[in-house]
């Protein structure tokens, strides 16, 4: 729950990308060498010495002070979100990563102060009193939970200020700027048209810079996030967010419905050959090395088996406290067979009230928002049968009845209205970073 509660607030920041015209905007082509105009020389000589443990752990930004107090809650707001533990040399690269942001944030907020821009305190309590409620939380409750986790409302706070006056500060002085004509919206449906039926991957990046003398720590540092990741600690938005080095991380590393062919070669193989769900990488391209997560895959304006909306009854038997594994798996036993008892989904709640379990119905879920491993499962089930038990000796066994399915119609051309608003939006955020990376190069940034 704490997940999703997150996600759904932060979810206003995702950039939309389009189908046909998508770009992987930080991954370049196999080959190509990176023009940058610094007149570097070949064998260089570096004169004086950096210490990677030295850490800055203070800055002040144009006058504005950021403390080490309010990179240490924002971590702790991180781990909060994340329902994660941090540590050790992750917890290091997360506080480099944190006041990076916090600076990111200051300019913002100056920025915005420059255009006239206020963000009142009614505005940040209703934003806080919608984030606690994701939690189910009163915002006093979630302000105990927040300091009990060694952060505080105060960082959340500031963090809500940020993001309400960027947003308001690109309405104002960067979207009356982008247009988009009805003849590029043509092309794009044009493409769609011409594109339909080849395949789509929703991937996921982290890319990690490497210099030749670096790239076996990087990779060492790959593998190591990849085994987090698989171990589940946390989703991949969350290390996209704190350890990419891609403009992409300020999604969670999402680069939407991509084709193969907009990839470089190394990652569109990778890709290829990637099953839904799956993490693969340290994958290496000019310049690093990409960690890729494939969301989801599909074909162009095709009707998906994976799209049809299940009406679903879900049968939960919860196990006491203290159940150990032999209890759990016996009992598991005995909740199978009582499976193969029912009779269509008009049995199982005198079924579940039999055993003692649980039973919720819903009736609109699609098959691609379930877990892969339920999916596959349940594009073979008839009306009427259910999955194999599935769950945990913690959290208890449960299993998915078909009542119902409503299969996918074919796949419809967007409307080019959405399509205009979706270019527009695109190219919005670009512009944002662009106004980023110049206020980055003009500000006065000490750090102590």
């Amino acid at each position: 729950m704490m997940k999703t509660a997150w996600r759904r607030w932060t979810g206003a920041a995702v950039a939309v990308t389009m189908a046909a015209g998508a770009i992987a905007q930080d991954t370049v082509r196999d080959g190509e060498v990176p023009q940058t105009n610094l007149n570097i020389p070949e064998n260089l000589q570096v004169f004086g010495k950096v210490d990677p443990n030295v850490r800055k752990a203070t800055a002040i930004v144009n006058d504005s002070v950021i403390t080490a107090t309010d990179v240490d809650q924002r971590v702790a707001l991180v781990a909060a979100a994340n329902n994660v533990q941090i540590a050790g040399e992750e917890r290091d690269r997360l506080r480099l990563q944190v006041l990076r942001q916090l600076i990111d944030e200051t300019l913002q907020i100056q920025q915005a102060k420059t255009a006239d821009v206020t963000i009142t305190d009614a505005e940040i309590n209703q934003s806080l009193a919608r984030v606690s409620a994701n939690f189910k939380q009163t915002p006093a409750q979630f302000n105990a939970f927040l300091r009990e986790r060694g952060s505080s409302e105060r960082s959340l706070r500031r963090q809500i200020e940020g993001e309400l006056a960027w947003s308001r500060y690109l309405r104002r002085r960067i979207e009356p700027n982008v247009n988009v004509g009805m003849e590029e919206v043509k092309a794009i449906i044009d493409r769609l048209e011409a594109a339909k039926g080849t395949d789509e991957y929703h991937l996921s990046e982290i890319f990690l810079a490497a210099t030749p003398d670096r790239a076996q720590q990087v990779f060492a540092n790959a593998r190591q996030l990849i085994e987090q990741i698989q171990r589940g600690q946390a989703p991949f938005s969350y290390y996209a967010r704190n350890f990419s080095e891609a403009s992409t991380k300020a999604v969670g590393g999402d680069l939407d419905w991509i084709r193969l062919a907009q990839l470089p070669e190394a990652l569109g193989q990778a890709a290829q050959e990637m099953q839904v769900g799956q993490v693969a990488g340290p994958i290496e391209v000019p310049g690093g090395f990409s960690i890729l997560y494939l969301q989801d895959k599909r074909q162009v304006l095709t009707a998906d088996p994976r799209d049809a909306r299940l009406s679903l009854k879900q049968i939960t038997v919860n196990f006491p406290k203290g159940y150990t594994q032999a209890q759990a798996s016996a009992r598991t036993g005995e909740f199978a067979k009582t499976l193969q008892s029912l009779q269509g989904c008009g049995s199982v709640e005198k079924v579940a009230a039999g055993i003692g379990a649980e039973v919720v119905a819903n009736d609109t879920i699609r098959i691609r928002d379930l877990p892969p491993q339920l999916q596959t499962i349940l594009l073979n089930l008839q009306v009427g049968e259910a999955t194999p038990p599935f769950g945990s000796p913690g959290e208890g066994v449960r299993a998915l009845v078909l009542c119902g399915r409503d299969d996918a119609r074919s796949g419809s051309l967007p409307g080019a209205e959405q399509i205009q608003s979706q270019i527009e939006q695109q190219r919005v955020n670009l512009r944002a970073q662009q106004a980023l990376r110049d206020l980055r190069r003009d500000a006065v940034i000490e750090y102590r």
